[in-house]
């Protein structure tokens, strides 16, 4: 069966009845619904519930009611639960697949390889994260009598102590797997957890959660709250029975986040905006270069925090690579994200397309060079854009130094490893850079001197145990493997007289 007649047959019904999570009740959006639209057709692909205040405000009451008893849950019954909530999304993995693909308009290799199958993984990472010991013994110390105590050998713990209700904001690139990747790791730690997905693509997360509630999860430990409209997403970073915001998106939200809930003392774990740096010096394998950029380039229509968008070359390789990547666009081909040979589907929305192009024509109005790309395709319908390649560009240029989150290249040429650190460092943004040298001993010290979360040396493969997060602009905290754990827990020191 073709990827076409698969979607066809498992297409997700535009009239099915989608609800909010609450407690243990189901509540219909009380400000009614709002179309989700599939941006390859730009059909509806269903009616998401629309919360109220008052809604957010009750998800966060059911979530702290049921706090108490689910933090102290053992290990053991978060174990199976999280694994049954894993087997759960492998085994409606026939249903989920084309409802992810059609609201996110990702190609149906991306939705069948990363978006539903590792959520599932994380899950799994995490159930066996609940059984990962919270205590840290710390050597015993030897002091003498204060005014305060006796004096004696006292000894200590650092303790992991669960936050508690933790408002889960996810991105809308990657939905059900970003939304894992923040509830996985927070209900493994004990506490509960809202669900708040992105308005563009809320129907995955909707279904996850329904998925989670059939696992066991008790009332009130998983809730989720969806809506296109600020105010309720306020009262969930605001009210006074949250305690942590955990949001992927964009820096200005991330910002705004941080404003009203950094005023509160809530918690914040906040994964932001990306411009990433890739530095090609003279010696570098080319091939592995171009080859590298080019994976990522044009993955998910460029809507990828982590993707090397703002290339920094030596001038010994300048024209190479640049004629290296225009050849490789001409092998990500633009179409239907349902046909096996495509590779570049369409961005997230009208809007966002808008977005877009205004940044290739502000490329192009400072002196860049379109290498390749920069016209809209011709397709019938859809938010398409064509993979671009800003030639000649500089670091000063506004689509070198802002996100554009679509597939969008710039080469800005340098003429040492000392300038293309310093243009490197030249950002706002500090999520993930990469190098690209043959000498291993300079790649390594020029990653310890990028002001970067993350450094990928001669590769854009990751390790999913390390710490994700960014430096500046790119946000606060990591998560990831064990600091995922880490990340949804308050540290906590007991000491005693021995």
């Amino acid at each position: 069966m073709s990827s076409t007649d698969e979607a066809a047959t498992n297409a997700p019904d535009p009239d099915q009845p989608w609800t909010l999570i609450i407690g243990g009740d189901r509540p219909a959006g009380g400000a009614g619904t709002y179309d989700v639209i599939n941006p390859a057709t730009e059909a509806v692909v269903g009616r998401a519930p629309e919360a109220t205040t008052d809604q957010a405000a009750d998800a966060a009451a059911a979530a702290a009611e049921a706090f108490e008893s689910w933090s102290r849950t053992t290990p053991e019954l978060r174990y199976e639960l999280l694994n049954r909530a894993a087997e759960l999304i492998d085994s409606h993995a026939a249903e989920l697949v084309p409802l992810v693909q059609a609201e996110t308009g990702a190609t149906m290799r991306v939705t069948k390889s990363m978006q539903v199958p590792q959520a599932a993984a994380r899950f799994r990472r995490y159930a066996e994260g609940a059984k990962e010991s919270p205590v840290t013994p710390l050597r015993p110390q030897s002091v003498p009598s204060t005014a305060l105590a006796p004096g004696g050998v006292i000894s200590a713990i650092a303790n992991r102590a669960p936050v508690g209700v933790v408002t889960a904001i996810s991105s809308y690139n990657f939905p059900v797997v970003n939304m894992a990747g923040k509830v996985a790791p927070a209900l493994a730690m004990g506490n509960t957890v809202i669900m708040k997905p992105a308005p563009q693509d809320p129907l995955g997360v909707i279904r996850m959660a329904e998925l989670l509630v059939e696992a066991g999860f008790p009332p009130g430990v998983v809730n989720c709250v969806v809506s296109q409209d600020v105010a309720p997403s306020e009262v969930l970073t605001t009210d006074e029975n949250v305690d942590m915001v955990s949001f992927t998106g964009s820096t200005a939200v991330g910002q705004r986040i941080g404003e009203v809930s950094g005023a509160r003392m809530k918690r914040l774990l906040l994964e932001l905006g990306g411009k990433g740096a890739c530095i090609v010096l003279d010696d570098a394998d080319l091939k592995a270069a171009i080859g590298g950029i080019s994976s990522v380039w044009g993955f998910h229509s460029g809507q990828i925090c982590t993707s090397p968008t703002r290339v920094i070359a030596q001038r010994g390789i300048y024209d190479q690579l640049v004629a290296g990547l225009t050849k490789t666009a001409a092998y990500m081909p633009v179409g239907d994200p349902l046909e096996r040979g495509t590779v570049v589907g369409p961005v997230i929305s009208a809007a966002h397309r808008a977005r877009v192009e205004g940044y290739i024509e502000a490329g192009r109005a400072e002196g860049a060079t379109i290498a390749v790309g920069g016209e809209r395709p011709d397709m019938e319908r859809g938010f398409y854009v064509a993979p671009t390649l800003l030639a000649d560009a500089t670091n000063q240029m506004t689509p070198v130094r802002e996100e554009i989150f679509g597939p969008v290249v710039a080469v800005v040429p340098v003429d040492d490893a000392e300038e293309a650190i310093a243009v490197a460092n030249d950002s706002d943004f500090g999520l993930y850079s990469y190098v690209f040298t043959s000498d291993s001993a300079v790649a390594l010290d020029m990653a310890k001197r990028l002001r970067s979360g993350n450094v990928g040396l001669n590769t854009l493969q990751r390790n999913h145990e390390a710490p994700f997060g960014g430096f500046k602009q790119s946000g606060v905290g990591r998560d990831g493997g064990s600091y995922g754990l880490h990340a949804y827990s308050e540290l906590q020191s007991i000491v005693w007289s021995s």
